[in-house]
């Protein structure tokens, strides 16, 4: 069992931390909103800290997942950070779904400090966090990786090494491009279909068994056809992450033309007060 600190108790966070005490390894959280994080105490044990330093002092493994790359930078090297107070050896990973530049940024000022960091996005959205499911994709180097791979495993049903640092933002890039592509081919269709007065969820039932099917089609059609939006990813969130992709893209030369739509698409949906809406929402901008 690990001494771990987890810096960020959101809603993927909160969950996070709780598989990890659950697993029996010792916890302590940091949330920016001290409340938070004594509620996590009271609910499953462990301490909270005051500061993400205070959190990280002595700690073999210090975990966030905080909102984007400034946040990251806050808990990791503002004032009463994570980093001034880790040991050598220790190793600091981050589940935050932010820039590769970022990551490459922190994994050297990690290793001159003598930690290791592991860049570890991750995909599953809540029910993915809530439920120990979640994917974890991740970048730094092998040592690092194997000694905390194990610990991780208390909230992923996968988890991969695939690089070098920045290698985990790169492949959540990949995973958030997939999915915006995927959530508007599955809205225009789901539309086409109601406006040729077809039975939409019969329809489903039978391309789903093909090559039409998907993640989205199997957990979203359902409320989206209803019209319900309340069931994961928020908007906003979603069009950080593209715009994330589509920076990187600018830098690496990759021509991401749906990207570039989907994502504003999903300022339209903001414009029509979605901002907190799940990223299924996109039907509702064809249906308006």
């Amino acid at each position: 069992m690990a001494k771990v600190a987890f810096l960020g108790l959101g809603v993927m966070g909160f969950p996070m931390a709780r598989h990890l005490a659950a697993a029996g390894h010792e916890v302590t959280v940091y949330n920016r909103t001290a409340a938070k994080a004594e509620a996590w105490v009271k609910a499953h044990g462990g301490a909270a800290a005051a500061t993400p330093a205070l959190a990280a002092r002595g700690q073999d493994i210090v975990f966030a997942c905080v909102g984007n790359d400034d946040d990251l930078r806050a808990v990791t090297l503002g004032p009463d950070g994570a980093f001034a107070a880790m040991a050598p050896g220790a190793v600091f990973v981050d589940h935050t779904t932010a820039s590769a530049d970022v990551a490459r940024e922190l994994q050297a000022a990690a290793a001159e400090r003598g930690f290791g960091f592991v860049d570890a996005p991750v995909s599953g959205g809540q029910a993915g966090a809530e439920n120990g499911a979640l994917t974890v994709m991740c970048g730094g180097e092998q040592v690092d990786f194997d000694n905390v791979e194990p610990v991780i495993a208390a909230f992923a049903r996968a988890c991969r090494l695939l690089g070098p640092a920045g290698s985990g933002q790169l492949a959540k890039m990949m995973n958030q491009i997939c999915i915006a592509g995927l959530v508007q081919g599955l809205a225009e269709a789901l539309h086409f279909g109601k406006r040729s007065g077809l039975d939409v969820e019969a329809v489903i039932e039978v391309i789903s068994k093909g090559a039409a099917q998907s993640w989205q089609m199997e957990n979203r059609y359902k409320t989206m056809n209803a019209g319900s939006f309340e069931f994961g990813f928020a908007v906003d969130w979603m069009r950080k992450d593209l715009g994330i992709c589509l920076d990187e893209a600018r830098r690496n030369g990759a021509k991401l033309p749906v990207t570039a739509l989907v994502d504003q698409f999903y300022a339209d949906v903001q414009a029509m007060g979605g901002k907190r809406w799940d990223t299924s929402s996109l039907i509702a901008r064809l249906e308006k």
